[in-house]
């Protein structure tokens, strides 16, 4: 669509029934009347001959192509506050939140905020540290050093660490893929 700066204004004069008429499809497709009116003028447009159609196509592809173009969306009362509730649970603001969103359903991501991106890289860097000490125990067990009984004792605590982890990772993966679904985690049990 054009974007808001644009000050033309087209003027007809209608009917007391057209006006009714056209209020009652601008309500159907949730838009104003005026929104309503000028996608029927553009779709017109776009149905005219390839002539005239020029100016138009050209206008909307420099719309297109303007990275960060603004897209504006009406939504009902309790929609905008279901939306605030899960962006404030999201920690993003509704703009940011619904972009998210968007973006992940275009793309097909499951996106991840920055708090459970650092968790996970946290994870990570415990995992890392865990397979370090692991393999010193190994090459020194390779190397024909007897496994001391402490040191079966760290890898039976190295293991738990890690299923641990491992249940860990997966709970905030289930969390994730919950609070996009629902808008916020389930409460653990």
């Amino acid at each position: 669509m054009w974007p808001m700066a644009a000050a033309q204004f087209l003027k007809a004069r209608i009917s007391p029934e057209t006006k009714r008429l056209v209020q009652a499809a601008a309500g159907e497709q949730l838009v104003t009347e005026s929104m309503w009116l000028k996608r029927l003028v553009i779709d017109a447009l776009r149905a005219a001959p390839k002539s005239s159609k020029g100016a138009l196509a050209k206008r909307e592809d420099n719309l297109i192509a303007a990275r960060g173009a603004r897209l504006y969306v009406r939504l009902r009362h309790e929609d905008r506050l279901l939306l605030r509730e899960r962006a404030n649970a999201r920690g993003l603001r509704p703009a940011t939140y619904v972009s998210v969103l968007v973006r992940a359903h275009l793309r097909d991501l499951a996106p991840l905020p920055k708090e459970e991106l650092v968790a996970l890289k946290r994870s990570v860097a415990e995992l890392s540290s865990i397979g370090r000490n692991l393999n010193q125990i190994a090459r020194a067990a390779n190397q024909g050093s007897r496994v001391a009984g402490s040191q079966r004792e760290e890898l039976h605590a190295f293991l738990k660490v890690c299923e641990a982890l491992r249940d860990n990772v997966k709970a905030l993966i289930k969390a994730n893929l919950t609070s996009w679904a629902v808008g916020y985690a389930e409460p653990e049990n």
